[in-house]
């Protein structure tokens, strides 16, 4: 018996909320939104699971509850570097499917940006999130649905 993939999104900055809505009802699939209590509205659809405040709740609840072969949308490259090894596929909101053997470099480079602004150092942040970017990230959301079969 093939077990039912699961697909769970670190929602609390998540900004294609909605388009992961849209999919999901395409695919007949309840996505799992993992969020902070301080979000909390009545106004949602979907699996909503709220965890405390705590800054690592979420990534705690997804790593404890993912598994092989699920898939989880998070542009928090920690939680994609503990989730990638066990064969969950993690899909940042903007579109890109991030695998194990791409993590050292991914991490590096965000150590490296990390000490940058520790020294005080100027950084440019994260370009703005576009249109583009939705259509990207709804095109690969859909290919990995297909590819696991749902």
């Amino acid at each position: 018996m093939v077990e039912k993939i699961n697909l769970y999104i670190d929602a609390d900055a998540c900004p294609v909320k909605q388009d992961i809505l849209n999919i999901a009802s395409e695919f007949k699939i309840v996505p799992i939104f993992v969020a902070s209590y301080t979000h909390y509205s009545n106004k949602r659809q979907a699996t909503w699971v709220f965890v405390d405040p705590d800054r690592e709740a979420a990534d705690l609840y997804i790593i404890n509850h993912a598994r092989q072969g699920d898939i989880v949308v998070t542009q928090d490259m920690g939680l994609a570097s503990l989730l990638t090894p066990k064969g969950i596929f993690v899909l940042t909101p903007k579109g890109k499917n991030l695998n194990d053997k791409d993590m050292p470099a991914i991490l590096n480079h965000r150590f490296l940006s990390y000490k940058a602004l520790a020294s005080k150092q100027k950084i440019k942040g994260p370009k703005a999130f576009t249109v583009e970017d939705h259509e990207k990230f709804s095109s690969m959301l859909r290919k990995l649905l297909c590819q696991c079969n749902l």
